[in-house]
């Protein structure tokens, strides 16, 4: 028997129907979409009616749509968590990423689960639990590096998703809670404050200001599509694109660039495919510098080092152009040549301070921007705004099309017309009449041929016309008809798809890696409680959310390391040994070190 492939998917967000609409045209074989409440991104919720038409839309290339109600949830919440989760099923979804335990206690109609990332998805025991208690898939960490992935892949044969572009949670995922400290709105509600893109001081124990006004938690967006062959062949199936908050842009030349990265991988892996069908073909150049971005970064995937940080700004600067060589009263001349135009929007750092302007003209290097504020010789220079790249992305019309063959048969009764799709799904129409022999055999195939052809603005591409029979003279308005028929029927076909499942069981007998919980897990209602304690939990507190008062508590745990970041890392030898504190206003928070698992964490203090 014939190994089936394995399949890969790229997946991406939608904030709405326009946008999910966007990222299957542009080539996703799947999407994340919020639901109307419970969803980690507050803001980008989505009725029942929306996401339905979304899977219809997706559906017919075999695209999944997967929704997203990933916050935790409270008892008096559980009746309408479950009722939305029907919903959701009822509407179509393929999957369900869930954060909260409660919903493997809710005796759903089948539905794949999936573990998000809030779960803290970072060890192969961990992991391979998620898999033996019915989830299909498991959302990992964005801090992990491509050795612990490998781990990961190693203990278990669940699926295995990957965050590979966009923002990133300088926090492990589901294990932050500094929104919390400074505000009632919490990361794992779907409502995070972002404090991590704030200002702060750095001070040592005795007060000493160290560092002054830094964003000293704020890092670099990721971007792994130089990895993406790596990953593949490290056994990811799902490589997910951050921003179901980004705009319609953002998705077109995000989702496009990576459709052609992974395209390029799987080219050379002939025992992998994608795992949709139908072809996208950008009328512009994917770029996703051009997009929102905070500057690139690997972040922790080739290893635990320095230079993941945004000190200077937690804004979206854009893609580098150069330095500044010149500047007078009025311009400033680069030190290299750029293709800059009227509109551009530039941004520059210089000592550290951030400042813009937009482009009013350019002569070569030359540019006069609309005020000369901040921009010295030597400042580095971005441009945020690409005001022709944007114009391309306003006006591209990209059409995703199913490759497909036609299929003109004549026969005593008459003639069949009929489209077969590069997955073998087949529409046809059929007149039944007797035809005259055509006159012109040449004009009439020629006819034909060109007919079959025109699929309109349908989903569908024909590539191939075969005509086979004793060619005879239909009329072009009946020609017509019938392959509009024919389509019809194909379309109708597709609409009637759904991607193929992966429905886990749960295995009650598997046992909790860890049995004593600590607030930081985010129990907070009884049926996740139930689900932990049928696992083998012998003690679980009160999740930290739940809890008003955070002082003293860790708020947040972080791969990412402030010493290391400044040079300052206790294990290579730092004469800096003062306990380090970091404030924002009244908020003030001691750094803690722990140097045998690499992680900061952040304890709230008074």
């Amino acid at each position: 028997m014939k190994k089936a492939k394995q399949t890969i998917e790229l997946l991406a967000p939608a904030r709405d129907y326009d946008t999910a609409r966007a990222a299957v045209d542009y080539g996703a074989d799947a999407l994340y979409m919020g639901g109307p409440r419970f969803g980690a991104r507050y803001a980008a919720g989505n009725s029942i009616d929306d996401l339905a038409r979304a899977v219809e839309y997706a559906h017919r290339y075999g695209v999944r749509v997967h929704c997203t109600l990933n916050t935790i949830i409270y008892d008096e919440e559980l009746r309408e968590a479950e009722r939305t989760a029907r919903e959701v099923i009822a509407a179509g979804v393929d999957a369900l990423i869930v954060q909260d335990l409660a919903f493997r206690r809710m005796d759903l109609p089948p539905v794949e689960l999936h573990a998000s990332t809030q779960m803290c998805n970072m060890n192969p025991e961990w992991v391979r639990f998620l898999g033996e208690c019915g989830f299909s898939r498991v959302i990992l960490e964005r801090a992990l590096t491509r050795a612990e992935i490998q781990a990961i892949r190693a203990a278990t044969a669940v699926e295995l998703e990957c965050f590979v572009h966009g923002a990133i949670c300088v926090g492990h995922s589901g294990r932050c809670m500094l929104s919390r400290t400074m505000s009632s709105r919490s990361g794992n509600r779907g409502e995070c404050s972002q404090p991590c893109r704030l200002t702060y001081d750095l001070k040592s124990g005795d007060g000493r200001k160290l560092i002054a006004g830094k964003h000293l938690l704020s890092v670099r967006d990721l971007d792994l599509s130089s990895h993406i062959g790596q990953m593949i062949d490290d056994g990811i199936c799902s490589f997910k694109v951050e921003g179901r908050l980004k705009d319609i842009s953002y998705i077109k030349n995000v989702v496009a660039y990576y459709r052609r990265r992974i395209d390029e991988e799987l080219a050379v892996r002939p025992q992998f495919c994608r795992s949709s069908v139908g072809e996208s073909i950008p009328d512009f150049t994917p770029d996703p510098a051009k997009s929102f971005t905070r500057g690139e970064s690997s972040y922790m995937y080739e290893g635990k080092r320095a230079g993941v940080a945004s000190f200077d700004t937690p804004k979206a600067v854009g893609e580098y152009l150069g330095r500044v060589a010149r500047a007078d009263a009025k311009t400033f001349t680069l030190d290299r040549s750029v293709d800059l135009a009227p509109g551009d929007g530039l941004c520059f750092i210089s000592d550290g301070a951030l400042t813009g302007t937009n482009v009013n003209q350019v002569d070569a290097r030359r540019v006069t921007p609309n005020k000369m504020e901040g921009i010295t010789r030597g400042a580095e220079v971005y441009r945020n705004f690409d005001q022709r790249f944007r114009l391309a992305l306003d006006r591209s019309r990209t059409r995703r099309v199913i490759p497909t063959s036609a299929k003109v048969r004549f026969d005593e009764d008459g003639v069949v017309l009929q489209y077969i799709d590069c997955e073998g799904y087949t529409g046809e129409a059929r007149l039944t009449e007797s035809l005259d022999v055509a006159s012109n055999l040449e004009r009439m195939e020629q006819t034909l041929r060109e007919q079959m052809a025109r699929s309109g603005d349908t989903i569908f591409r024909v590539d191939h016309v075969q005509i086979e029979g004793e060619v005879r003279f239909v009329p072009l308005s009946k020609l017509g008809v019938l392959r509009r028929e024919a389509l019809d029927r194909l379309n109708e076909e597709r609409l009637q798809l759904r991607p193929e499942h992966n429905y886990a069981q749960e295995n009650r007998a598997a046992q909790l890696p860890e049995v004593k919980l600590d607030g930081h897990w985010n129990v907070v209602n009884r049926l996740s409680e139930q689900f932990y304690r049928d696992h083998g939990a012998t003690h679980i507190e009160r999740g930290l959310d739940a809890q008003s008062d955070l002082h003293g508590e860790r708020v947040l745990l972080s791969s990412y390391c402030l010493r290391r970041e400044l040079g300052e890392c206790l294990r290579e030898g730092s004469k800096l040994r003062d306990p380090l504190y970091i404030e924002h206003g009244a908020f003030r928070y001691r750094l803690e070190f722990d140097c045998k698992r690499c992680q900061m964490n952040l304890i709230y203090e008074e």
